[in-house]
């Protein structure tokens, strides 16, 4: 029995659909995987699926119990006034739903116990959901969808965000229900590389055409058989040889913290940290979902409030004594998950870019022509130079990501922050980043800090690390 059939169709709007009619049949007994670079399309075919997208020509015959959870909602729909430090305010939640709440709905079940102990939902009842981190956002938004019933669930990249305990608790589950036909997976995949062994057909898109349907042996022998390392030399002398912009800081320390704690009402989140971090030393930051590590980088970057309650000194300047918050972040060079959910704004690209030499969200200077230069070098070494008109809204989640890269880097900063920087991207810019992260860190006196949920992909820089424990 088939679930879906499509039949040559074509999109109301050429935008909005592939280069060519598709046809495409999928059965009840399969897995499938959706798989593509960033910005082939993939989301296009989704939407054409799932009936978003309006067909000029062509039928498409589906299972109306469908469900789909996008890249975005990583980030939730239930909050479109959400900006940077809202997480960090306390005073901004009080009115924010609880998790139980919007759980509350759905009643004792055997999925639900399941779902509950993979993703450890009980320890997050009683938490706002303005509160989350993003892994777990990410946990939230997946048991709510899974416990909604759906017949076909297809998932915008499911694995990205999670730690790697809950990614393997995760993929038995997969592994379960596919066995046992409870719920249909079409799972859409930016990392080309790995895909789960329960996928059992693949489709590939790229530049807006879709492949015909082959199994995962048979995808996964194609693309290995073409894949090969690409040469990212030329591109790391570019960055080894630029002139250095921001070099105004020269003392041994760029952060120190003295028993650091941070509480939201009963709940700790750091407890009597210490941490000093050298001038020219790359750190990777780690630790499972919810251990406080979003929260420890909002303390450095300060968009914590807490943080001038603590003892932390940034720069050589300790917090409180009269430095301004522009002070501290025209050092700093930042990308997040938290960010990426503020910056979601319709407005062009090169103004998000460039709001990086500022450290703005939501007032956009028009920059120097130097400033520009800048915006522009490192927009083309993130790939993204060609949409430096577009509508920061209208590009994909991997581009979104690689503008925010892009901007992170403008202003050449001291200290580099990076959390999940590779979220969303695709094999080629998962290794054209790691590259360009290296290089950046091989120039004179930089300092990073990393954070990912993946080892491998910390670059080769890496000279000391902190693991997070989570506080019960």
């Amino acid at each position: 029995m088939n679930t879906i059939e499509i039949n040559q169709a074509v999109a109301r709007y050429q935008e909005l659909g592939l280069a060519e009619p598709i046809s495409l049949t999928i059965e009840e007994s399969e897995t499938l995987a959706i798989v593509g670079p960033n910005a082939a399309g993939k989301s296009l075919l989704v939407e054409m699926i799932v009936g978003k997208s309006p067909l000029f020509s062509g039928k498409i015959n589906r299972d109306p119990n469908i469900k789909y959870i996008t890249f975005r909602d990583t980030y939730g729909s239930f909050d479109a006034g959400y900006y940077l430090q809202q997480r960090w305010n306390s005073t901004e939640y009080d009115d924010s739903p609880l998790v139980c709440g919007a759980l509350s709905r759905y009643p004792d079940s055997p999925l639900r116990e399941k779902l509950f102990k993979i993703f450890g939902m009980d320890e997050l009842m009683d938490k706002p959901l303005v509160l989350l981190s993003s892994g777990e956002l990410r946990k939230y938004q997946l048991t709510k969808i899974l416990l909604s019933g759906p017949k076909i669930l297809i998932v915008d990249n499911p694995f990205i965000g999670l730690d790697a305990k809950t990614r393997e608790q995760l993929r038995v589950f997969f592994t379960e229900i596919s066995s046992m036909k409870e719920i249909q997976l079409i799972l859409v995949l930016s990392m080309l590389d790995d895909i789960p062994e329960f996928v059992t057909s693949v489709v590939s898109v790229e530049d807006r055409h879709m492949s015909s349907k082959m199994t995962r042996q048979e995808y996964l022998d194609k693309f290995f058989a073409n894949d090969s390392e690409e040469d990212f030399s030329s591109l790391q002398k570019k960055i080894l040889d630029l002139p250095y912009v921001n070099r105004n800081y020269e003392g041994d320390e760029v952060i120190r913290l003295n028993k650091v704690s941070v509480r939201y009402g009963e709940r700790t989140i750091l407890k009597d940290l210490d941490w000093v971090v050298g001038r020219g030393s790359k750190w990777a930051l780690s630790g499972d979902n919810g251990s406080g590590k979003s929260t420890l980088l909002s303390l450095i970057t300060a968009d914590n409030p807490q943080g001038y309650a603590c003892d932390i000194s940034l720069f050589g300047m300790k917090r409180g004594t009269g430095e301004s918050i522009w002070d501290i972040k025209k050092h700093i060079g930042y990308v997040s998950p938290e960010m990426h959910r503020a910056y979601c704004k319709n407005v062009p690209v090169i103004d998000i870019v460039s709001s990086g030499i500022h450290d703005k969200i939501g007032l956009y200077l028009k920059p120097k022509p130097e400033q520009m230069q800048a915006c522009e070098f490192w927009m083309d070494v993130f790939g993204v130079l060609h949409l430096k008109d577009k509508s920061f809204v209208q590009i994909s989640s991997g581009e979104q990501r690689l503008v925010l890269l892009a901007r992170a880097f403008v202003k050449d900063p001291e200290l580099l922050i990076l959390d999940e920087p590779l979220h969303g991207l695709d094999t080629y810019n998962r290794r054209k980043v790691k590259k360009v992260i290296e290089a950046f860190c091989k120039r004179t006196d930089k300092t990073m800090i990393m954070v990912t949920h993946y080892k491998n992909e910390l670059p080769s820089v890496i000279t000391d690390s902190i693991y997070l424990v989570k506080n019960q």
